[in-house]
C-alpha cells in the first residue's frame, strides 16, 4: 500500500477551518419580517408528526436529545399549531355528593359552559338569599299558618272547656298562668287566694284536695292527645314551609334547567340540587334563632353546598390545551385537596379540590422533563397508571402514613385523554427501555433530536435568521453579516466539524448576549460587528482561563518539563485535553519510554498505579500487537519496556496518546531522537493505521499557545490523524501562524509518516527480499529487537 509522502502531510491554512462567505447572510430576511421557524431535526419532526397524530393508546412521545438543541421550542411550535386545529376538550367540575360528602361527584360540561354554570348558580344563590326568609311574610302563607294554629287551639280550647265545666259545677275555678293550668276553690263566686285558702277549715281543705286530684285526672284525660295534636300541627307547619319554599324555588330551578337543557350532566346535577335545596334553605336561610349568622356567612354556607368547583375553565375557541409542567411534583401533576380553617379547626370539601397538570392538559398535550419526573417519589408509577387506565385519581399518596381517622376526600375519577411528551437524554431513554417494560408500552414513539445540523446553504441561512430573530426579540442592535458569520463559525467549532453545525443554539445565544454587552460597553453605536463577537469570546476565554494559564506558566517555569525545541531519545510531546467544569483546554504532556532486554513486554506505568483507565490501557496493549505484527515475523519479539505520561497525577483515559507512546517506544528501541518542536496526538491500531481522536482543536491551540509564549521558530507544529482534518475549526491566531509559515500542522494516515516527521529519517518499506533499507527506522528497530532475542536465547542456554 502506497502512502502520501511527508511533504504531502502538511496542511495549508485553507484546510484549518470551514470556508463560509459572509455574503451568504446578506440575503437573510429583515429581523422584523422573520417568521419563526426551526432548523434541521427532520427525523425528529417526522416522529413527532406521527406520534402526536396517533390517537391509539400507548403512542406517547419521548423526545431524546441534549439540552439546548431546541427540543422544547420545536415541540411547542408543533403542538401549538396542531392544538389550534383540534376541538376544545370538555370542562370538568366537582359537585357535592349530598349523601356521602367524602366522595364528591364529577360533572362534565361543554367547553365554555363551566363559567356560565358558575355564574348562574351564583345568581341562583343570590336569588334565594333575596327570597328567604321574606317569602314567609306574605299574606297567603300567614293565613295558612294561622289556620293551622287555630285548628290546634280549637282542640286545646275544647278540652280545657270540658274540664272547666266540671270544675265550676264543683265550685272550683280553672285558670292558666305561664302556659300551665291551675285550680282554685270558689267562695261566693270568687276564687280564694293562698292566705284565704289557709284560713278555711281543715275538712274543707281536704275536700278540695280530693276534688283537685279528680279534676287533674279529668284534665289529663282531656289532654291525653295533646302531643299528637302538637305533632300533627308541627307536621302541617313544616309541610307548609316546605311546600311554600318549594313552590317559590321551582321557577328558578326550571329556568336553570331550560338554560342547560342540552347538557344531560348538568340536568342530572340540577335534579340532585332540586332534591336537597329546599331542606338546605330551611336549615340555613330560615333560622328562628335571634343570633343567626350574617348574610355573608349564610351565602358562604350555600356556596359550600351547591356551587360547582370548576377545575379548569376553557374557552370554546382555544383548541386543545398545551401544558408544560416545569415542576412535576405529585400535587402539581395529579392535583390535591386543600384544607381550610374555620373557628380554629381545619376542614375540607369538594370546593377545595385543586387541579393538576393532567387536568389542565386533559384532551390535549402535556410536556414533562424526564429527569425531574423520575426524581419525584411515586410520581412515575402513578403517571404510568393514569395513562394505562385513562383516569385521573386525586388522592393523598401518603395517606397510609397519616393518623387513623383523619378525614379525607375520595373524589370520583375523571376520564383522561392526553398525549404526554417526555423530554430527556439518551441515557434516561435507554435505561427506561432496559428496566421498565411499561415505559416501552406507553412511550412507543422516539423523537431523536440531532446533535448537529448539516452545513448547507439553507441551514446556514436559517441559522442566521434565528440569530437575527433573537436579536430583534431582545431589542439588540442590527447584526452585520460578518458578525453572523462569526456566530456560525462558533457553532461549527462547538460541533468540532467543518460540515456540521452544533444544534445547541443556546450556546450561540449566550455568545450573542455577551457580544451585545460588549457593544453597549463600547459606546452602543452602530451595528453589532464581528469585533464585538471577538471581544465576547476573548472575555469568556479569560473568565474561564485561569487553569490553562496556570498550567502553561508551570511549563514555562519548567515546573512541568516540556520542550519545544531540541531532540531527545524516548521522549515525545503528547497532547491532552483537560475538562474541568466549563473549562476545556488542551495542553502538552511528556510521554517517555525506556526499553531493555527482557520478556516482560510493554508495561503501562499508569495502569500499574491505577491511574490509567481501561481505554488508555487498551491503547498501550495494542502497542505489543503492533510490535509483534511488524517485527516478529522471523523471530519471537522479546522486550521489556516501560511507558509513562510524566508528571501526571490524576486519572487518564482515552487512547489518543497511543500513537505518541508508540513513537516514544520505537525511539527508545532505535535510539533515534525525536524532535521536540513537534507534538503528536492520535490513536493507532495493531496495523499502524492512525485513527481519529477528540478535542483536536483544543489540543492544537494548547500547544500553539505554549510555542507562541516561548517564541515561534517556524519549526514547531502538531501531528494529527488525517481523519481529523474534517474536525478542524481553529482560531484565527493558529491559521495566521500557519499561513505565515511560523507553525505547521501535519495530518498522517500511518505511524510511518509520524515517525519520519518526528525522527527526520525514512521509516522504510520491505523490499523484494523481505528486508528494510539499511539505517531506516524499521531496520534499526528490527536489528535491536533481534539482538534482544539473541541475548535472551543465550542466557537461556
Amino acid at each position: 500500500m502506497t502512502t502520501p509522502s511527508v511533504s504531502q502531510c502538511k496542511l495549508t491554512s485553507s484546510q484549518l477551518s470551514s470556508t463560509i462567505s459572509a455574503q451568504l447572510f446578506s440575503s437573510t430576511q429583515s429581523a422584523s419580517n422573520i417568521k419563526q421557524a426551526f432548523v434541521g431535526h427532520e427525523r425528529a419532526k417526522e416522529a413527532l408528526e406521527f406520534g402526536l397524530s396517533m390517537s391509539a393508546i400507548g403512542f406517547n412521545v419521548f423526545a431524546m436529545g441534549e439540552h439546548g438543541t431546541g427540543r422544547q421550542t420545536l415541540i411547542k411550535q408543533m403542538l401549538t399549531a396542531l392544538a389550534k386545529e383540534q376541538p376544545t376538550p370538555a370542562e370538568w367540575c366537582y359537585i357535592n355528593n349530598f349523601d356521602e360528602n367524602h366522595a364528591p361527584f364529577k360533572l362534565y360540561v361543554n367547553p365554555g359552559d363551566g363559567k356560565q354554570l358558575l355564574s348562574r348558580m351564583n345568581k341562583f344563590i343570590d336569588e334565594l338569599m333575596d327570597l328567604f326568609p321574606e317569602i314567609f311574610d306574605n299574606p297567603g302563607y300567614q293565613r295558612q299558618k294561622s289556620a293551622i294554629d287555630r285548628e290546634f287551639n280549637k282542640q286545646y280550647d275544647q278540652a280545657i272547656a270540658a274540664v272547666e265545666d266540671i270544675a265550676l259545677k264543683n265550685n272550683v275555678a280553672l285558670y292558666e298562668e305561664n302556659g300551665e293550668v291551675g285550680f282554685s276553690p270558689l267562695v261566693d263566686g270568687k276564687p280564694l287566694n293562698d292566705k284565704e285558702f289557709a284560713n278555711i277549715e281543715e275538712s274543707e281543705r281536704a275536700k278540695f284536695y280530693q276534688l283537685l286530684a279528680e279534676l287533674e285526672n279529668v284534665l289529663a284525660e282531656q289532654l291525653l292527645e295533646l302531643p299528637l295534636w302538637k305533632r300533627i300541627s308541627s307536621d302541617k307547619m313544616r309541610k307548609l314551609k316546605y311546600d311554600t319554599a318549594e313552590q317559590s324555588i321551582a321557577p328558578y330551578l326550571k329556568e336553570l334547567e331550560q338554560e342547560f337543557a342540552t347538557n344531560q350532566g348538568v340536568l342530572k346535577y340540577l335534579g340532585k340540587v332540586k332534591a336537597h335545596i329546599v331542606d338546605a334553605v330551611l336549615e340555613i336561610l330560615v333560622s328562628e334563632e335571634e343570633d343567626s349568622a350574617n348574610d355573608k356567612d349564610l351565602r358562604k354556607l350555600m356556596v359550600e353546598r351547591f356551587l360547582p368547583n370548576l377545575l379548569v375553565p376553557r374557552d370554546v375557541n382555544d383548541g386543545a390545551p398545551v401544558v408544560y409542567e416545569q415542576n412535576p411534583t405529585y400535587q402539581n401533576l395529579f392535583g390535591h385537596v386543600d384544607f381550610a380553617s374555620f373557628q380554629g379547626s381545619s376542614y375540607t370539601s369538594y370546593r377545595l379540590i385543586r387541579p393538576g397538570a393532567l387536568h389542565k392538559a386533559n384532551g390535549g398535550y402535556l410536556l414533562l422533563d424526564a429527569d425531574k419526573l423520575l426524581t419525584q417519589p411515586l410520581v412515575w408509577a402513578r403517571l404510568k397508571l393514569a395513562l394505562k387506565t385513562g383516569q385521573i385519581t386525586i388522592e393523598n399518596p401518603y395517606s397510609e402514613l397519616t393518623q387513623p381517622g383523619a378525614y379525607s376526600l375520595q373524589p370520583e375519577k375523571i376520564p383522561l385523554q392526553v398525549k404526554v411528551v417526555l423530554l430527556g437524554d439518551a441515557e434516561i431513554y435507554y435505561t427506561l427501555q432496559d428496566y421498565d417494560q411499561e415505559f416501552t408500552e406507553l412511550f412507543r414513539v422516539l423523537a431523536d433530536f440531532d446533535r448537529h445540523l448539516v452545513k448547507n446553504d439553507d441551514n446556514l441561512m436559517a441559522f442566521g435568521n434565528l440569530i437575527r430573530q433573537r436579536a430583534f426579540k431582545h431589542a439588540y442592535p442590527e447584526i452585520d453579516d460578518q458578525a453572523v458569520l462569526e456566530l456560525v463559525r462558533y457553532a461549527l467549532r462547538r460541533a468540532e466539524h467543518k460540515h456540521k453545525i452544533s444544534a445547541n443554539i443556546v450556546q450561540v445565544n449566550d455568545l450573542l448576549d455577551e457580544a451585545n454587552y460588549c457593544w453597549g460597553k463600547a459606546g452602543a453605536k452602530g451595528k453589532l460587528t464581528a469585533e464585538h463577537i471577538a471581544l465576547a469570546l476573548a472575555a469568556k476565554k479569560r473568565r474561564i482561563g485561569r487553569l490553562s494559564e496556570t498550567w502553561l506558566d508551570e511549563i514555562k517555569e519548567q515546573q512541568v518539563l516540556i520542550h519545544t525545541d531540541g531532540e531527545f531519545v524516548g521522549k515525545v510531546n503528547g497532547l491532552t485535553v483537560l475538562e474541568i467544569g466549563d473549562s476545556v483546554f488542551g495542553t502538552p504532556a511528556r510521554i517517555t519510554a525506556t526499553v531493555y532486554a527482557g520478556s516482560q513486554g510493554v508495561t503501562d506505568i499508569e495502569r500499574e498505579v491505577d491511574l490509567g483507565k481501561s481505554i488508555h490501557s487498551k491503547g498501550v496493549l495494542l502497542l505489543t500487537g503492533y510490535l509483534g505484527h511488524k517485527y516478529g515475523q522471523g523471530f519471537p519479539v522479546s522486550i521489556s519496556a516501560n511507558i509513562a505520561i510524566e508528571q501526571s497525577y490524576g486519572h487518564i483515559d482515552g487512547d489518543s496518546a497511543s500513537m505518541a507512546e508508540l513513537c516514544a517506544l520505537i525511539s527508545a528501541i532505535t535510539l533515534l531522537p525525536i524532535c521536540q518542536s513537534l507534538a503528536i496526538t492520535g490513536s493507532i491500531n495493531q496495523h499502524g493505521e492512525v485513527q481519529s481522536i477528540g478535542g483536536v482543536n483544543e489540543k492544537i491551540e494548547g500547544f500553539f499557545q505554549l510555542c507562541k509564549d516561548k517564541g515561534l521558530t517556524g519549526k514547531q507544529g502538531v501531528i494529527i490523524p488525517k481523519t481529523n482534518i474534517v474536525n478542524l475549526m481553529l482560531n484565527s491566531d493558529v491559521i495566521d501562524a500557519v499561513e505565515q509559515g511560523e507553525f505547521a500542522i501535519y495530518a498522517v494516515e500511518t505511524i510511518d509518516q509520524a515517525l519520519e516527521l518526528l525522527m527526520s529519517n525514512k521509516a522504510g518499506t520491505l523490499n523484494s527480499t523481505g528486508r528494510y533499507p539499511r539505517k531506516s527506522i524499521h531496520a534499526l528497530a528490527l536489528d535491536k529487537l533481534e539482538k534482544f532475542a539473541e541475548l535472551l536465547d543465550g542466557s537461556e542456554e
